[in-house]
């Protein structure tokens, strides 16, 4: 997993694929939970397929955000695990973007201004 200070208010986190994933995903929301209070880009670009673990973990994720204030976006899914989404009911759950500059956009945060 690699991170990236876009802006000070948003973090991208790039995610690996799958077994790493859930790992990974657990240390996001440790890093939610004990305060970590900016808006989040995941980059999905490097994940083919979802655990039913992940999906728990990225709920719990979206839940974390929520209580605070702040947004998850979730970038560069592909079809397949866009599939994943459809299939269990939470593909309206989630906010997805095309890549981390749509992403960007919909915080309100031109791309122009952010660290690339």
């Amino acid at each position: 997993m690699s991170t990236e200070d876009l802006s000070s208010e948003v973090v991208l986190v790039v995610l690996p694929a799958e077994p790493e994933l859930r790992d990974e995903l657990e240390v996001v929301n440790e890093k939610i939970a004990n305060g970590d209070d900016r808006d989040l880009i995941i980059d999905f670009s490097r994940v083919e397929i979802l655990a039913s673990s992940s999906i728990s973990s990225l709920m719990i994720l979206h839940s974390l955000m929520s209580e605070r204030g702040r947004r998850l976006i979730l970038c560069n899914v592909g079809l397949p695990t866009k599939g994943i989404f459809n299939v269990v009911g939470l593909r309206e759950f989630f906010d997805f973007a095309d890549d981390k500059f749509d992403a960007l956009a919909k915080l309100g945060i031109p791309s122009e201004t952010s660290k690339t």
